[in-house]
């Protein structure tokens, strides 16, 4: 199916699951809207759930809204170093790290000016550890409502929480803090390796077109 997807930060395991199933069109013509996983993605670590948001540079008001496609990263602060060892901290022990972490670590050293590249980057390596094609088609035009695709440009909501049952799988402090659900991917990837593409091409969502 041919669906029209935000590009999102290291995306959540719903959407990998929607990239692993389809044929996949970006969105690259919208608004930037603040809240979504645009620039925020959800680990778990000892504490429990714990949020990754990269920083953005806001403009002024009477410049109005700004195309996510010029929303630049506030790399003054030294966000990809906290985000890297939020991760490692949160996933040394997991049987997969080592084995994805020469792949993933370029995302926290290489400095990137535009939220936009930074996240389609990400989902490139990503795409590359569980060996599916990087989607590279792009929209054009801004479309309310789109004519030719599946809209699922929804999932990149972060207050909407998204319907489907999601197997469980052992994270790494599943003893603690219980399953809990729809992660960034990179938590199945860490826990699951090669496995991983797997339980993504299986999962049953039930997607509505928006």
């Amino acid at each position: 199916m041919n669906t029209l997807l935000h590009p999102a930060y290291i995306p959540n395991i719903a959407t990998f699951a929607v990239i692993a199933q389809n044929d996949i069109c970006w969105e690259v013509c919208d608004n930037f809207q603040k809240q979504t996983y645009r620039n925020r993605a959800y680990i778990c670590t000892d504490r429990g759930k714990l949020m990754l948001n990269i920083p953005i540079k806001h403009v002024g008001k009477n410049q109005g809204r700004q195309l996510y496609k010029d929303v630049k990263v506030e790399n003054d602060y030294k966000w990809q170093r906290q985000h890297w060892r939020a991760l490692q901290t949160a996933y040394r022990t997991s049987p997969y790290f080592e084995f994805y972490e020469d792949e993933i670590a370029p995302l926290y050293t290489k400095t990137y000016d535009y939220l936009l590249d930074y996240n389609l980057k990400s989902i490139e390596i990503i795409s590359d550890c569980l060996q599916i094609d990087m989607p590279n088609l792009k929209t054009e035009s801004f479309e309310m409502q789109s004519k030719t695709l599946f809209d699922a440009r929804y999932l990149v909501q972060a207050k909407k929480k998204l319907e489907f049952t999601q197997p469980e799988y052992v994270q790494v402090f599943g003893d603690r803090h219980g399953f809990i659900e729809n992660l960034s991917v990179l938590d199945l990837l860490f826990t699951e390796g090669t496995n991983a593409l797997s339980y993504l091409k299986n999962l049953k969502l039930a997607l509505q077109d928006a």
